[in-house]
């Protein structure tokens, strides 16, 4: 049952997504981690707590990221593996790959755009052989940042998620092959796996090793795991699921409004990234749609794609607000199931149920 990625072992094959701002710092991380599985610490804006953030975020989150890894691998002590999630979209991209494997991550995972020059990265901390990993919506995307890797870094992924659109927070999907995939009409994940599956074939065997594709974006549970496993999946990604746990970074508040939440509850948002977002609607949400322009208090320049004079609302400032709790303000990103949550749980209880339902499902 074991996954290799990058001659380190993954015990239990489940990735636990990163969630920003906030979401998914070193408790979750760790939690998820010391459980077998590979918990995943989300870089954007992780410094938010720091006193200096608002005077320079830059060494705020670098300085919190370096904390947040270490507290993370300590509290998994070997079990598992310990990701950093890196937002190709933001300002901070090259400096947070660099921060997070001189701090010993386990794996780099990029996505919310193509991490084209990851390797080239990661080559200028050579005493990190760490496993990287793109996240990817279709076979071509995959295909595509193979050979790039290959031709700029001289390597190719170490494993691969392949986000599906029904996943929460940025999309690699139009606007309305997202609402389809809400309503009940999504392009299959299965179809997507054997696509990305085909597309990789030829670097599988060209460097005689595999490269695992775990799924994400909807999968529901363990039964479901077992299924795209079955299919040439390694495991599956799970995001909202943890964020209604004791260890979640995020309050207790943003917690709730998950329990609270119905199907009808989710939307897709566009988000100042320049792509499209599964949320919570939030009285924010609301306001925008009503026509409001929602000026951020301070721009910290944080996306690249990101024009504060055009942007309907500051993500960075919603998503703090959010994390914090802040029903009014906030977003509140999630899955597509997020629906399905109704009480808080603890990540054992969660990693727990998600293998029992895979084995009775063999």
């Amino acid at each position: 049952m074991a996954v290799i990625l990058r001659e380190k072992s993954l015990p239990v094959p489940v990735l636990q997504g990163g969630m920003g701002i906030g979401v998914s710092l070193d408790r979750l991380a760790g939690a998820v981690a010391a459980c077998g599985g590979m918990g995943t610490i989300s870089s954007a804006m992780c410094g938010y707590k720091e006193p200096d953030f608002h005077k320079d975020p830059t060494m705020a989150n670098t300085r919190a990221l370096e904390r947040q890894i270490r507290c993370a691998k300590e509290q998994a002590d070997g079990a598992g593996l310990v990701a950093v999630n890196v937002m190709t979209a933001g300002r901070q991209y090259a400096e947070n790959v660099l921060t997070a494997l001189r701090a010993g991550a386990d794996a780099i995972v990029c996505g919310a755009g193509l991490p084209k020059d990851l390797p080239e990265l990661a080559a200028q901390v050579p005493e990190n052989d760490a496993a990287l990993a793109p996240v990817v919506s279709s076979g071509r995307a995959a295909a595509l940042l193979c050979r790039l890797w290959e031709k700029r870094g001289g390597r190719v992924p170490d494993f691969i998620v392949l986000e599906g659109p029904l996943a929460g927070g940025h999309l690699g999907f139009t606007p309305e092959e997202a609402r389809q995939a809400q309503q009940g009409q999504p392009r299959p994940l299965s179809e997507l796996l054997a696509e990305v599956l085909e597309a990789i074939e030829p670097f599988r065997k060209k460097y005689g090793r595999d490269i695992p594709v775990f799924v994400a974006g909807g999968v529901k549970d363990g039964a479901e795991m077992a299924r795209y496993m079955r299919e040439g999946a390694a495991g599956a990604q799970f995001a909202t699921r943890f964020i209604a746990t004791e260890e979640c970074d995020a309050s207790p508040e943003y917690k709730q409004a998950l329990i609270n939440a119905g199907a009808d509850d989710i939307t897709i948002v566009q988000s100042p990234v320049g792509m499209p977002g599964r949320a919570l609607v939030s009285p924010l949400i609301r306001r925008i749609r009503e026509g409001a322009q929602v000026r951020p208090v301070r721009c910290r320049k944080c996306l690249i794609p990101c024009d504060p004079r055009k942007s309907p609302y500051c993500i960075s400032d919603a998503l703090i607000a959010a994390v914090r709790g802040d029903w009014e303000n906030g977003l509140f990103f999630c899955g597509a199931n997020a629906g399905d949550i109704s009480c808080i749980s603890t990540v054992k209880e969660q990693i727990d149920q998600i293998m029992r339902e895979w084995r009775d499902a063999q």
